[in-house]
């Protein structure tokens, strides 16, 4: 009777599990945590750009800040300054500089955000707009374009305090080389590959610091929320 028994309760745990699983698996937590920047390590899954590929004179770094508590960890400082020059005698036919960005490399695959319908943002700024970029599987584009689809929404950071930007992912707009579409698409947020902040030195959302000069973003951390 106990050898039932034992059986019948390692049954019982097993279908637990299965259930708990599956309804996880249903309901996924309201939050996902994307990217933190609390440490060098995680600052290695970036790369910078800027103008100055193709004769500009702008200039960008990212470094994270001495951890003020080592648990904590500190955060990232995108920071640098835009120029509206170029280099004398560049070979590039550049149409506009003063632009600085910084770029994930590629996930291991895709990271699924369809559960989601907003991005979180904890950060710090200057008073300048910057842009929040979401790269998306290529389906948009011809199939002749090797590129990722590239989703856009300008955040305005105010100086100094600290503030989590909520970015509704239906608000990103899908751009094509900086330029929006004009037509109309739907993301699909299931196969993101990766994402980017970047900052020019005109344009952006009314009222922000703009122009050449320093610029300076602390990034916390990037989530997903569920909000609905």
């Amino acid at each position: 009777m106990s050898k039932v028994r034992a059986i019948w309760q390692a049954s019982l745990t097993a279908t637990k599990r299965a259930l708990s699983w599956n309804v996880d698996d249903m309901f996924p937590p309201s939050e996902r945590f994307i990217y933190n920047f609390n440490s060098k390590e995680e600052l290695k899954k970036w790369h910078l750009y800027s103008d100055s590929e193709y004769g500009g004179l702008s200039s960008a770094a990212l470094e994270v800040t001495d951890a003020g508590n080592e648990q904590r960890g500190g955060t990232g400082v995108f920071s640098g300054n835009l120029s509206l020059d170029v280099t004398d005698g560049t070979k590039w036919n550049i149409s506009r500089s003063g632009f600085c960005g910084m770029r994930s490399k590629k996930f291991d695959g895709f990271i699924d955000l369809d559960p989601y319908d907003t991005i979180a943002l904890k950060v710090r700024g200057d008073g300048r707009s910057y842009i929040s970029t979401i790269y998306t599987e290529n389906w948009v584009n011809s199939p002749g374009q090797m590129e990722d689809n590239s989703w856009q929404a300008f955040v305005s950071v105010p100086k100094h305090d600290w503030v989590v930007a909520k970015i509704p992912l239906a608000h990103y707009l899908p751009t094509w080389r900086g330029n929006v579409i004009e037509a109309d698409i739907e993301m699909n947020p299931s196969r993101v590959v990766g994402m980017s902040f970047s900052v020019n030195a005109e344009g952006g959302v009314p009222g922000a610091q703009t122009g050449p000069g320093d610029f300076r973003l602390e990034i916390d951390w990037i989530k997903a929320l569920r909000t609905q």
